[in-house]
């Protein structure tokens, strides 16, 4: 009866918890291109026992251990700790013999008061890697009964609290997850009365801190680390407890469950792996993250593992990582390195989401290089407390091994963080050097778009966040020449902005502190205020980062993390690494008309107190500051346009940081900002190179130049400051990109890449030194030869035979000349040309680019075979200043009708360069220039009020209609109301265009042809725009094309379509040489294959799409080889990174972070879908191979083999 009323009491609570805590939401399409939201809904879960029933009648009398791993698994354990898993077990048995020897420093105090008088998570954080070696080791009964005895004492106290934080529940969470965590460990190694002493003091901790969860801020705040500890410390009870049948423990893990599901939700929206707290308190929230979705995958089988945040967290810990893998970036309330770990999460990543050993090669590296003492030392507190979970997680079948491409100084974006890093993860070396740079947005961008979209009914503003361990350090830098750190940030501290390497501005009529000066937003104290008005505004942005070689560029605009009161129309700030030693930055300021602001500061920290600044003048015409290294000299010195260089205040500062104090030293620097414009230079170096004559050289409107004389070679940087304006940045660098650096050997576009200047000056100086060498001769022989005749004449000498002997001379020596220089130019003018300057088709093309004063502003048209994604590249250029984004044909944006009509889905008609000029389809011609060089007037000129369904009756009348669709029935009040919501957006689209185009006239148009007929139209097209031209293919497995077309909805794309209709128009007879001026040929066999009666659907889809991939590959062949990309769309889904780059680089225009964070949210999330296809991912791309029949994967490679070859699509199974 007892078993019968706790198994009712069971589904009874599990029934209460479901209605209870069902979660209403609603949503709105903040990220979405589609028509369709990109949001599902969140789902409830409902948690069911991964437990057989078997195995609870197992553990009906074995309840632990079960948390992690089970009786079973104990002895692979023991085993692997003195094989696979040795070293990690030697740290673990160190760590337990530490405490052993010093039991009056880690057993918990006889006296509760004096437990619960500090800080108090050590007792807590050390008890599971102790557990775990009395489990690994039962015959060392001194490690176990310390053991024991300090879990009496941890049962004996009242509670678990700190009485100076009585607010904060944290330290009593690790004192939840680690007793119960010992407990389940060595619950084997305990007496009866002792299991239940702690069972019952696990489940009060437990039931006191679920209940304080309903009203503490952590109990509903995400993506927080007090959130994360806490509840998983609940859950961690909640599962030891429930062991042994309580009921009420299932509300408390459905609780958590869904509050962590939720967190995981949100992180999927991360796309860099980042979290905003910074490197040390990530590795906080990160040791709970791992904790709980090993603990769900376990016991309620769900899996996170694939998780969009998870398969990129590995880049937070190796690209913030600075030389040495000792110290890492410290943004945001940050120590020296990491709190937790990370080699625990490094070896989950390992083992459970990447699988490749670069998570166990870099947990390696950093307890390889981990300083034993210090300020990088880790916290006695903290030190131990993953080690039992990197055991039991660690995969010893994963050679470790590191990332692709080590050992070469790399830049990495952190898109959704507002973080570049450069220089990360290598040893500490000569010319190993460390360059970071934030500029974000409050929270990181996906928690800020999704507070200020307000997508989900569940997330109640900034109150579901808490951004309170972030700094007011927008545009904040590190510079680490050689591994040294000569600028850091102040790490830990009250948030200040002058703690942070940033702009400060006076005077502010809203200064918070410091008056009159004023910072960045959410300032004056311990924590960031983001409640505060106006500060969840706060934003900063990163505008471009391109690296190449040892040379970087970064750059970010900040106004918006300042006052509005001050009116500052820019905060720019960029960054040129020129080498290894050499670090430029340079601050633009502008103001409005109605600005106070009449100075500014910029600050330079830091932290090492050994290596101090101190006032440096800079060759008795700059002021500066020097850090004396061992006697090598780091230096920096700074002055403005007008050649100002103000004098240094050096000053040091102590402030709280943890539970101590930390020192930070730092250079302040005030100029005047006379006029609407301020604008300031850095220049920062390392002890092996010399740095001289640096000055400005230009200060113009859309930017500024720089001239440096870095080791004997003059270097001019030229930096765009009209960065929005791709015209003004094209118009000031020859290219549509924000930086290059320009010498007597090459010109760096950031961006692009690198261009060699031409060595004909230093040709033309050699040739002129040998001939004026050889005319030199032969006029001192002349004047010899002369003098001689004189003299000859005078006194009667015979020299006949020795002026024959000159003159000859001379006359070889000028032919000598002539054949020297005739065989060294390529110039007609000097003479026979004897071989071509061309013999190196590398310089020839160097050459050839170099006389190119300007790389030509793109417009860029887009074709594909319908069906093949290219809608996907909308989050390249979508919300973008230097883009405008059409897609066609739309209801309001269409093609002129004309003699000829355009298939939807494609057709078999060639337009070549000739019918251009021949001056054919000049309606099309001039919808063509209307579009492309009067974009914003062709949009204004769209009529939006036009009722649609008129159009759409004319279309169906139409004596020729190629767009007819077999449509299911439905309620016409209910069709119009579709067909109106679709007008509707389409019109609010072609109203957003308009501003942008007003906002940003320079912007270059993208147009999206999305019908497959435009495709062999492209040289027509390219003769239509002119050179500015560049057309995109995108290109689709032909596999996934078909499954698309006949497998993937229900009806079918092929049937609700009407395809073969569609292709039985393009092959009727009346479209005559008139309408289409040249039939393709590749299109013939679909033609006899149509002629069938009953044509295999697969096999027509198949010679579909094989006839319009070789006609492309035919057609653009004619096209000049930088007008045309073709790009696949699997490319566009697994790399998103690198596939944005290369189509940035054919467009001569650099990537933007924001754009590249949008198509890796598309691409990699499963929240972004495509119309009739769903959710995109990696993953659901390849749907195709485990539902497709294998029949007509082989009709598809027999008939599409060799293009698919051509292509790259490798065969199913090979």
């Amino acid at each position: 009866m007892a078993q019968r009323e706790h198994a009712w009491r069971y589904v009874a609570c599990s029934m209460f918890l479901l209605t209870l805590l069902a979660v209403g939401t609603a949503f709105s399409g903040l990220f979405n291109a589609s028509d369709k939201d990109v949001f599902g809904e969140f789902e409830q879960f409902r948690l069911t026992e991964n437990r057989a029933p078997e195995l609870r009648k197992l553990q009906a009398t074995n309840f632990h251990p079960n948390l992690y791993f089970n009786q079973a698994d104990v002895q692979l354990m023991r085993q692997r700790s003195s094989t696979t898993h040795s070293h990690i077990f030697k740290v673990i048995r160190a760590a337990v013999l530490t405490m052993l020897s010093s039991v009056p420093l880690y057993m918990p105090p006889a006296k509760h008061g004096e437990f619960t008088s500090k800080w108090n998570e050590i007792y807590g954080n050390n008890l599971p890697p102790l557990a775990l070696y009395c489990s690994l080791c039962p015959e060392d009964s001194a490690a176990l009964q310390f053991l024991i005895k300090f879990m009496d004492r941890m049962a004996e106290y009242p509670d678990w609290k700190v009485t100076s934080a009585p607010n904060d529940e944290v330290p009593m969470a690790h004192s939840l997850t680690g007793f119960a965590t010992a407990f389940d460990f060595i619950y084997s190694s305990l007496d009866q009365q002792r299991r239940d002493v702690y069972l019952k003091r696990i489940r009060r901790e437990t039931e006191e801190l679920y209940e304080m969860s309903k009203y503490r801020g952590w109990g509903k705040q995400f993506l927080q680390n007090h959130q994360t500890t806490n509840i998983l410390a609940i859950l961690t009870g909640a599962i030891v407890v429930g062991v042994h049948d309580d009921p009420e423990t299932m509300i408390w893990k459905q609780v958590c469950v869904n509050y962590m599901e939720k967190t995981m939700f949100l992180l999927n929206h991360v796309v860099d792996g980042s979290l905003d707290e910074g490197v040390a308190y990530g590795s906080y929230t990160a040791k709970s993250i791992t904790q709980y979705v090993f603990l769900a995958q376990r016991h309620f089988n769900i899996d996170n593992t694939q998780n969009n945040w998870l398969r990129t967290h590995f880049w937070f810990y190796y690209a913030t990582l600075l030389p040495g893998f000792q110290r890492t970036v410290g943004i945001g309330d940050s120590n020296y390195n990491w709190f937790y770990g990370p080699e625990s999460q490094l070896v989950f990543l390992d083992a459970f989401v990447m699988r490749n050993g670069t998570g166990n090669w870099l947990a390696q590296q950093i307890r390889k290089h981990r300083p034993k003492d210090g300020p990088m030392g880790q916290s006695s507190a903290q030190r131990w407390t993953t080690l039992h979970t990197e055991f039991i997680w660690y995969d010893a079948r994963l050679t470790p091994q590191p990332p692709h491409g080590y050992g070469r100084a790399k830049m990495h974006i952190f898109s959704n963080w507002g973080v570049v890093t450069y220089g990360a993860g290598l040893p500490i070396a000569q010319g190993n050097t460390f360059v970071s740079f934030k500029s974000g947005k409050l929270g990181g961008r996906a928690v800020f778009d999704i507070v200020h979209a307000k997508p989900y009914s569940w997330v109640d503003s900034w109150n579901s966040f808490n951004p309170g361990h972030e700094q007011p350090d927008q545009n904040s830098f590190t510079f680490a020449p050689n591994g040294q750190v000569f600028v850091s940030e102040a790490l830990y501290g009250p948030k200040y902005s002058y703690l942070n390497n940033v702009l400060v501005f006076s005077p502010s009529p809203t200064s918070q502190c410091n008056a009159p000066w004023e910072g960045q937003l959410g300032e004056c104290a311990k924590w960031l205020r983001y409640t505060d008005e106006g500060v969840g505004d706060s934003a900063g942005e990163v505008i471009a980062a391109s690296s190449h070689r040892d040379m970087l560029f970064v750059s970010g605009e900040a106004a918006a993390a300042y006052s509005p009161a001050m009116r500052l129309k820019s905060v720019y700030r960029a960054l040129v690494l020129l080498n290894s030693q050499t670090l430029l930055v340079v601050d633009h300021v502008e103001k409005w008309d109605s600005s106070p602001v009449n100075t500014l500061s910029a600050f330079f920290h830091n932290l090492d107190i050994d290596f101090k600044y101190v006032a440096h003048r800079y060759m008795d015409r700059y002021n500066g500051a020097l850090m004396d290294v061992w006697d090598a000299h780091y230096k920096m010195f700074w002055f403005d346009t007008q050649g100002y260089s103000p004098s240094t205040r050096i000053q040091e500062a102590e402030q709280a940081a943890e539970f101590k104090k930390r020192w930070t030293q730092f250079v302040n620097v005030t100029f005047p900002v006379r006029g609407a414009v301020g604008r300031m230079a850095y220049v920062m170096h390392g002890p092996y190179v010399q740095v001289s004559n640096c000055r400005f050289i230009d200060s113009s409107k859309n930017g500024l130049r720089i001239s440096l004389v870095v080791n004997n070679t003059e270097k001019i940087v030229s930096i765009v400051t009209n960065y929005k304006d791709i015209g003004a940045r094209s118009s000031y660098v020859g290219f549509g990109g924000y930086a290059k650096v320009e010498d007597r050997y090459q010109i760096i576009r950031f961006g692009l890449g690198a261009q060699l200047v031409p060595k004909q000056t230093s040709v033309d100086n050699q040739l002129f030194d040998f001939g004026f060498t050889v005319n030199v001769i032969a006029g001192v022989i002349l004047c010899v030869a002369i003098g001689f005749l004189t003299l000859q004449r005078k006194f009667y000498v015979c020299f006949t035979r020795l002026m024959r002997y000159a003159l000859f001379s001379v006359l070889m020596l000028w032919i000598i000349e002539l054949l020297f220089v005739s065989n060294s130019c390529d110039q007609l003018l000097c003479g026979v040309k004897w071989k071509s300057a061309a013999t190196d088709p590398e310089l020839s093309k160097q050459l050839r680019l170099y006389d190119q004063h300007r790389f030509p502003l793109p417009t860029v048209v887009i074709t594909t075979l319908p069906g093949s994604g290219s809608d996907i590249l909308k989050h390249l250029f979508y919300n973008n200043s230097d883009f405008v984004y059409l897609r066609v044909p739309t209801e309001h944006l269409d093609i002129p009708e004309t003699e000829f009509e355009f298939d939807s889905l494609v057709d078999a008609c060639e337009w070549t360069r000739s019918d251009a000029q021949n001056g054919r389809f000049k309606i099309i011609q001039g919808w063509l220039h209307s579009l492309v060089q009067n974009t914003h007037l062709h949009l204004q000129n769209i009529p939006l009020y036009e009722t649609s369904r008129v159009k759409q009756v004319q279309r169906a009348t139409s004596l020729h209609d190629k767009r007819k669709r077999m449509r299911r029935r439905e309620p016409l009040a209910e069709m119009r109301g579709r067909v109106r919501a679709s007008s509707d957006r389409d019109a609010e689209y072609v109203r957003e265009m308009r501003r942008h185009t007003g906002e940003y006239p320079n912007a270059r148009v993208v147009l999206n042809l999305r019908s497959g007929s435009w495709a062999l139209k492209l040289p027509f097209i390219q003769e239509v725009v002119g050179p500015s031209f560049r057309a995109i293919y995108v290109v689709r497995d032909p596999r996934a094309w078909i499954y698309l077309m006949l497998y993937n909805s229900k009806p079918s794309l092929y049937s609700l379509k009407n395809i073969p209709q569609h292709l039985a128009l393009m092959f009727k007879e009346d479209i005559t040489r008139e309408r289409c001026p040249a039939f393709v040929s590749e299109f013939r066999t679909l033609w006899r294959l149509l002629s069938r009666s009953e044509a295999n659907p697969v096999l027509l889809l198949a010679h579909l799409w094989l006839a319009h991939t070789a006609a492309v590959f035919r057609v653009t062949a004619t096209l000049p080889e930088e007008t045309y990309l073709q790009v696949r769309f699997e490319d566009v889904v697994n790399f998103p990174e690198d596939t944005a780059e290369r189509i940035h680089s054919f467009l001569g225009v650099p990537v933007t972070p924001s754009a590249l964070n949008q198509l890796m949210f598309t691409t990699s999330t499963n929240l972004y879908n495509l119309m009739y296809e769903g959710d995109i991912s990696p993953a659901s791309i390849n749907i195709w191979r485990k539902n497709m029949p294998r029949k007509d994967i082989r009709l598809i490679e027999d008939t599409c083999g060799f293009m698919m070859k051509r292509l790259g699509y490798s065969r199913f199974g090979s």
